[in-house]
């Protein structure tokens, strides 16, 4: 897929943020390159490249809890994308949570302020 996004900026990657397309609410932030993007597009499901393990990150491939893209959007500098996408499985975040900004600073101290959906250690077999 030819697009205008600009993966130079960053080394190769942009920034990609999955927004939940129906609450609004920040999911996640992950990393793209364009081969995991042009996949994101051709099949409708978010994928990643993930900087630790140095490879494409098909959302859910361990998990099961995977992001059928709603929206594509690119913003004003073309180097970030945003996803809107509807989460299967209710998390997000590989520690559980709906979203993975699930802590909130309150008086100086970081605080859980969600509900764990999953338990990481029965999720993933590492």
């Amino acid at each position: 897929m030819n697009t205008t996004l600009d993966f130079d900026k960053a080394g190769g990657l942009v920034p990609a943020v999955a927004q939940d397309a129906d609450t609004g609410e920040v999911l996640m932030l992950a990393w793209m390159n364009r081969e995991a993007f042009d996949e994101t597009v051709r099949t409708g499901r978010a994928v990643y490249f993930s900087r630790s393990r140095n490879k494409l990150w098909r959302k859910g491939e361990e998990s099961g809890h995977f992001q059928e893209v709603r929206g594509v959007f690119v913003d004003c500098d073309a180097d970030t994308v945003l996803l809107k996408v509807k989460q299967i499985g209710g998390a997000a975040c590989h520690e559980g949570y709906k979203s993975c900004f699930f802590r909130q600073l309150n008086e100086g101290e970081l605080k859980v302020v969600a509900e764990r959906i999953f338990d990481p250690k029965a999720v993933y077999k590492k």
